[in-house]
């Protein structure tokens, strides 16, 4: 039986990164891109690109100026995406996934709730029902990910845990994780089928494959299990759950010396590669890499109060911080796999911690995203690099959305020169 966890650690107040003049241009450069947003055509609705997204920039821009017309004039933005947000769910079907669905708007409401709108009635209460309905039963037959499956739909539901039937929810979400985890001797993990991949990678991997990426893989189902068994919290099922799928994920760690940690994903009893096979080299990212790994990890060992899995992910971090720039795979800024969304990592990192190495990291990786900037194109000079493997040639696109464009840069330059704590993160599993 699994002894009962520690109280939780108060978290530290957080505080800014930068400071001076190298503060001063991150919230500028936030400026610029909210004023860009405020001009920019409507993208949709959802939270990695649309209206959902971009109304969490302009809410905390309004939490960082406090008070005066300017924090009025954002807050009142913000207001009225969500509610441009919320009307596209009432007058149009949309998928249940986080951050392309209705979810992932929900989730904005909940998480802006307290900061944009006086208490009323839970414009919430609906969704939780068609979701409880939906996840109901055994056989699940969607995705298990954070993108666009359960651990994304545990996100929401941990959003809106003190409720009742936000932790219906959440324990349906974990029962269900734990009917479609593969158990054996090395832990728990979940199996991507190849019947669930993008064509480009059913093609490297005709038999599928095991996920090591925060966003569509076993990471980020680890982030989710720290937080649901943490105290306060602890749906049922969970704690067990964790232990097993952490085990799991240590035991894929490479061999020192490897350019990464972690490779992308893992494929055992691969014939004439030995027992197991990685992609031996992941880049620095959050949605696949040591970095996102390292973030979830540290977040589920200190909600459950495992330092062996604290130090685990500090190691983790520390070799992706002192990785050369050359080796990360960097094109942009977003914060999926950009410069800003590794600064935010390292930043959320080095707040946890208290390691002056990765606020070295954070603190580099902020010069590197403001370095990219290109003055008279995209979002405030932000441009995303579209790689669609299979769909066309890559090429520059202005993205104006959280996950891939502005609002997400803007976000991170912000959370790096503010004192305002950047929970908007708890999407990403990060907080």
């Amino acid at each position: 039986m699994t002894e009962p966890s520690p109280p939780t650690p108060a978290p530290d107040p957080w505080r800014p990164l930068l400071t001076g003049e190298p503060a001063a241009e991150a919230v500028q450069t936030a400026l610029e891109i909210a004023d860009a947003l405020a001009a920019a055509p409507a993208n949709g609705a959802s939270l990695a690109a649309g209206d959902a997204g971009r109304a969490l920039l302009f809410a905390y821009l309004a939490q960082h100026a406090g008070e005066g017309p300017r924090a009025e004039a954002w807050g009142e933005r913000a207001a009225d995406l969500v509610a441009t947000a919320v009307d596209a769910v009432a007058a149009q079907p949309l998928p249940a996934p986080l951050y392309a669905g209705f979810s992932g708007i929900a989730w904005a409401v909940e998480h802006l709730q307290p900061i944009l709108f006086a208490d009323g009635e839970d414009a919430n209460a609906d969704i939780d029902a068609a979701l409880l309905t939906f996840l109901d039963g055994e056989g699940w037959a969607g995705e298990y990910d954070l993108i666009g499956g359960l651990t994304g739909l545990g996100v929401y539901a941990l959003e809106r845990v003190g409720r009742p039937t936000g932790r219906a929810l959440l324990e349906r979400v974990v029962a269900r994780l734990a009917e479609l985890a593969e158990t054996g001797p090395e832990g728990a993990t979940w199996f991507s089928a190849p019947e669930r991949l993008p064509a480009w990678q059913r093609d490297l991997h005709p038999t599928g494959f095991y996920n090591l990426g925060v966003a569509h893989g076993v990471p980020g189902v680890i982030g989710l299990l720290g937080r649901a068994a943490a105290p306060g919290v602890e749906a049922a099922g969970a704690r067990p759950l964790l232990d097993a799928a952490v085990r799991w994920l240590l035991a894929r760690r490479q061999a020192a010396g490897s350019v990464s940690c972690f490779g992308t994903w893992y494929l055992p009893g691969v014939p004439g590669e030995g027992d197991a096979q990685s992609e031996a080299q992941s880049r620095l990212a959050w949605c696949y890499g040591d970095p996102g790994i390292a973030a979830t990890l540290h977040l589920a060992a200190r909600r459950v109060g495992e330092p062996a899995w604290e130090s685990a992910a500090l190691s983790i971090a520390r070799a992706a911080a002192a990785r050369p720039e050359s080796t990360a795979g960097v094109r942009d800024a977003g914060l999926c796999h950009g410069a800003a969304g590794l600064a935010h990592l390292f930043n959320r990192l080095y707040q946890a911690s208290g390691e002056e190495a990765l606020a070295a990291a954070a603190r580099f990786w902020i010069e590197r995203t403001l370095s990219l900037r290109q003055p008279g194109r995209g979002v405030a000079g932000f441009l995303a690099w579209r790689q669609d493997k299979g769909d066309g040639e890559p090429k520059w696109a202005s993205e104006p959305g959280f996950l891939e464009g502005g609002a997400g840069i803007g976000l991170a330059l912000l959370a790096a020169a503010s004192p305002v704590d950047p929970a908007w993160d708890r999407v990403m599993l990060l907080s």
